[in-house]
C-alpha cells in the first residue's frame, strides 16, 4: 500500500476492506505492477476483481461505501473509473476498477468487444508480456493465487526491458500497440522483442494500420505528448515509430524530419518542467505543429485529417509555420517586456509551446520569461475601472493595451499610475476629437512664410 499513489491510498484500502468482507479477490494489474518491479514511482492505479456469485467491481464499491467520490461508469470496457476530491487538492486521488475480462475482435483495428471472462483471459487481452502482471491484494486473492501472477514470462521480459506480445497477429487486431511499444520503450528504455518486430512488419505488410480510426490515433498522440510530463522525449518514441516504418503506414509520406528532432527534444523538456507550461495546455497541439512544420503543407493537411483533427485547430496546425516565422520576426524587433508581451499575449499556451521549440536561444529567452513572469501578470486597472472613468468603446482596449505595456515597462507602478496614464489618455483622445481644439496659427505668422504684404 506504501508504493501507491498517496490520494488513492484511502480509495484502496476501503475497496479491500469491503473485499475481504465479502471474500471476494482483488488484484492490481498492468503497468502498475510492472512500475512497482522496476522501481518506478506508481501514478496510476489499476485494479481487477474475479466475481463472486455474479457479484463484480460494481457491486464491491457499492460494499465499499465511498464518501465524497465520483463514480464514472464505461459500459463498453466494463471498467469504472472512481475519482476522490475529498480534502486537499494535491491528496485528491483516481483508479480504475474492473471485472476480469475477455476480448475479441470483430475485425483487424476494430475496437474490442469486451466479455465476462477469467483472470487468465483479462492479462493475456493485454498489450506485452511486462502489462499482464498481477499482484494479489485482498486476503482472498493472497490465499488463491502466488505473490506475482506471471503468466507468459514478463518478469523475464521486465529483467531483459523487452516488450513483447503475446501472439503473431497481436498488432492486427490492434495496431496502435505499435504507438505504445513506442511511448513505453521511449519512456522505460526498452526495446521492441525480435519476434514483435515480426508481428509487427506482417501487421504493416497486410495494411492493419489502413483500418484504425484517426480518432484512435489522435488519442494516441495525444498520450504520446502527454507522456512528456512523465519524462518521455517524443522525439525517441516518434524516431521508434519511423524506424518501424509506422509513420508511412499512418499516412503515406509521413515522417520524422531530421529538422524537428531538435525542437521536439526541446519540446519535450519544456513540457516536463514544472513551472510552465500551464497544467490546461494540450501538448499533443504544440506536438503536432511541431513535429509537422517542416513537412510539406499538403502532406501537413492530410496527416491532420488522418489524425481527425478538424476545423479551426487544424488550420492553426497546418498554417503555424508562417506564424512562427512572422511572430519571431516580430519577437526579435520588439524593445521592452511591454513590446514583447503585445506580440506574445494573444499566443496560446501550446502554439507559444511550439514557437519556444523553434526559437533561436535568445528569442527562447524572451518567450520563457513571458511565459513564467510576464503572461500571469495582471495590470492594476481593469476595462470596468476605464469605464467608469468616461472611456468607452474600442478607446477601452486601446487603453488597456497601453497601460499594461507601460506596467511591464516599469513606467506605471501602481493602480494610481494606471489611473493617471488612463484619464491622460482619455483627455487626448478627447482633444483629437474637439473641433476648434487644434492651435492653428494666423497666416503668415510662421517663419517660413516670410513677410506677408499688405492688402
Amino acid at each position: 500500500m506504501a508504493a501507491l499513489p498517496a490520494g488513492a491510498r484511502t480509495l484502496v484500502a476501503s475497496l479491500l476492506d469491503a473485499a475481504d468482507r465479502r471474500n471476494v479477490a482483488v488484484y492490481l494489474v498492468g503497468g502498475p505492477v510492472r512500475d512497482l518491479m522496476l522501481g518506478r514511482v506508481l501514478r496510476d492505479v489499476d485494479l481487477i476483481v474475479e466475481p463472486r456469485d455474479g457479484q463484480g467491481a460494481a457491486e464491491l464499491v457499492r460494499a465499499a461505501s465511498l464518501a465524497g467520490v465520483r463514480v464514472v461508469s464505461h459500459d463498453r470496457f466494463g471498467t469504472l473509473r472512481i475519482e476522490s476530491s475529498h480534502g486537499p487538492a494535491e491528496e485528491a486521488g483516481a483508479l480504475d476498477l474492473a471485472t476480469v475480462r475477455s476480448e475479441r475482435y470483430a475485425h483487424p483495428g476494430a475496437l474490442p468487444t469486451v466479455g465476462p471472462g477469467t483472470l487468465e483471459d483479462d492479462l493475456r487481452r493485454r498489450d506485452f508480456t511486462v502489462n499482464a502482471l498481477a499482484l494479489p491484494l485482498s486476503a482472498s486473492a493472497r490465499r488463491a493465487r502466488p505473490p506475482i501472477l506471471d503468466l507468459e514470462d514478463g518478469l523475464r521480459d521486465l529483467e531483459a526491458r523487452t516488450l513483447r506480445v503475446f501472439h503473431a497477429a497481436s498488432f492486427h487486431d490492434d495496431p496502435t500497440r505499435a504507438l505504445r511499444a513506442a511511448r513505453l520503450a521511449a519512456r522505460l528504455g526498452f526495446t521492441l522483442s525480435r519476434s514483435s518486430r515480426s508481428a509487427l512488419r506482417d501487421a504493416l505488410r497486410d495494411g492493419a494500420f489502413g483500418r484504425v480510426s484517426g480518432e484512435r490515433l489522435k488519442r494516441e498522440i495525444d498520450k504520446l505528448f502527454e507522456d512528456a510530463r512523465l519524462g518521455l522525449d517524443p522525439a525517441v518514441a516518434l524516431g521508434l515509430l519511423s524506424e518501424w516504418h509506422v509513420l508511412g503506414a499512418l499516412e503515406p509520406g509521413l515522417l520524422l524530419p531530421r529538422r524537428a528532432l531538435a525542437p521536439l527534444r526541446r519540446l519535450g523538456r519544456t513540457i516536463a518542467a514544472p513551472s510552465w507550461p500551464p497544467r490546461r495546455s494540450r501538448p499533443w497541439v504544440a506536438g503536432l505543429a511541431t513535429w509537422l512544420a517542416p513537412l510539406d503543407p499538403g502532406l501537413r493537411a492530410r496527416t491532420l485529417r488522418r489524425f481527425a483533427v478538424r476545423g479551426e485547430l487544424a488550420q492553426r496546425i497546418a498554417g503555424f509555420p508562417k506564424r512562427r516565422d512572422a511572430t519571431l520576426r516580430a519577437l526579435a524587433r520588439a524593445r521592452g517586456r511591454g513590446a514583447i508581451d503585445a506580440v506574445l499575449d494573444p499566443v496560446s499556451d501550446e502554439e507559444m509551446l511550439a514557437f519556444f521549440a523553434w526559437a533561436p536561444p535568445t528569442m527562447r529567452r524572451r518567450i520563457l520569461r513571458h511565459a513564467v513572469e510576464d503572461r500571469p501578470r495582471r495590470s492594476p486597472v481593469n476595462g470596468e475601472d476605464l469605464l467608469a472613468l468616461g472611456l468607452a468603446g474600442p478607446a477601452v482596449g486601446r487603453a488597456l493595451a497601453r497601460i499594461r505595456s507601460a506596467y511591464l515597462d516599469g513606467a506605471v507602478k501602481t493602480r494610481e499610475d494606471a489611473l493617471a496614464l488612463a484619464r491622460e489618455l482619455g483627455r487626448r483622445r478627447s482633444a483629437a476629437r474637439t473641433p476648434g481644439r487644434r492651435s492653428r496659427r494666423p497666416q503668415g505668422n510662421s517663419p517660413r512664410d516670410g513677410p506677408q504684404e499688405g492688402p
